[in-house]
């Protein structure tokens, strides 16, 4: 398979090309600086997401893209709108189709727990009020993109190594989802590329 990986320099973006080259798919890597690629033998193209032009050569003949692009810290930001946008713009203009995008569980409280329903609303209104806003007017970019989407909501993501296990659940979240490895993350991911019950759907990952 042909993959695209957007954000590819961060830490689930490294696992996410290391993994797929590892399980003999092509990877390209779209970055905007070379020299913090921690993964030797993909393409790479060097790109700024946000020019749809430039970066349309790396989602052209894609079998699938995966943007794993999400703010940095905890003030104002538009880099998932913004970023899913450019892509999405892209890849209509390359004639790709399925696109995998990386948001979060805070965005929604379905199907959660008694704890996180008290939670994340508190969260939502202040640490993260910023962050969430903008993995929602992402998410509203790609449900009405007309691409074969799915978009991944994990909770908060770790270092720690992959358990190689989760559980997951479509278009609602699951109790106790606390937190997640990014590799873990990664393998789900891959995984569900070629998944046609994960088209156009909200795919929860936890432990």
């Amino acid at each position: 398979m042909n993959i695209t990986v957007f954000g590819a320099t961060g830490g689930t973006g490294t696992s996410l090309v290391r993994q797929a080259m590892a399980a003999g798919h092509r990877v390209t890597a779209v970055v905007r600086d070379r020299g913090r690629l921690a993964v030797t033998g993909p393409e790479v193209v060097i790109a700024d997401v946000l020019d749809p032009a430039a970066i349309k050569s790396a989602v052209a003949g894609a079998d699938a893209v995966i943007s794993a692009i999400g703010p940095r810290g905890s003030g104002p930001t538009t880099v998932s709108q913004d970023s899913a946008a450019g892509i999405i713009e892209a890849m209509h203009a390359a004639g790709t189709r399925r696109l995998v995008t990386i948001s979060g569980s805070i965005v929604t409280d379905t199907g959660d727990d008694v704890f996180l329903r008290l939670l994340k609303p508190v969260v939502r209104r202040t640490a993260l009020r910023h962050v969430c806003a903008d993995m929602r007017r992402a998410e509203a970019e790609v449900r009405r993109s007309g691409l074969d989407w799915t978009i991944m909501r994990p909770p908060r993501l770790t270092g720690r190594p992959a358990a190689g296990h989760y559980r997951t659940a479509i278009d609602r979240n699951l109790p106790r989802e606390y937190a997640i490895s990014r590799d873990d993350l990664a393998a789900c991911v891959l995984g569900l590329l070629g998944d046609p019950e994960t088209v156009r759907k909200h795919v929860t990952v936890t432990r």
